[in-house]
C-alpha cells in the first residue's frame, strides 16, 4: 500500500485528476509518514495539496491541515498534562 503526497504553493486548489498526472509527488508506505512530510512541507513555505492512497484514503489540504493541527494541539495538551504520549 502506498500514500502519494502532492504540494505546491499556498493558495493552490487541490490537484485533478489530469494534473496529478503531470505532478511530481512524494510517496511513503504508511498514512502516518505521509502526515508527517505534510507538516514537514509546510514548515518549508509549500503546503499539502492532497494525500492520495492506494486502499481509496483521499485527504485535500483542509482535511490535513485540520489533522495537523489536531495532532499538534493534542501533544501540546500532553506535555501540559505531564500524561505520557
Amino acid at each position: 500500500m502506498s500514500f502519494r503526497v502532492y504540494s505546491g504553493p499556498h493558495g493552490a486548489p487541490a490537484p485533478s485528476a489530469l494534473e496529478r498526472q503531470r505532478m511530481l509527488y512524494k510517496e511513503f508506505s504508511s498514512l502516518d509518514e505521509a502526515m508527517s512530510w505534510a507538516g514537514h512541507v509546510g514548515d518549508r513555505g509549500l503546503t499539502a495539496l492532497l494525500i492520495e492512497g492506494d486502499d481509496g484514503t483521499r485527504l485535500v489540504k483542509q482535511e490535513i491541515t485540520a489533522a495537523l493541527r489536531h495532532n499538534e494541539t493534542e501533544g501540546r495538551e500532553r506535555r501540559h498534562s505531564g500524561r505520557p504520549s
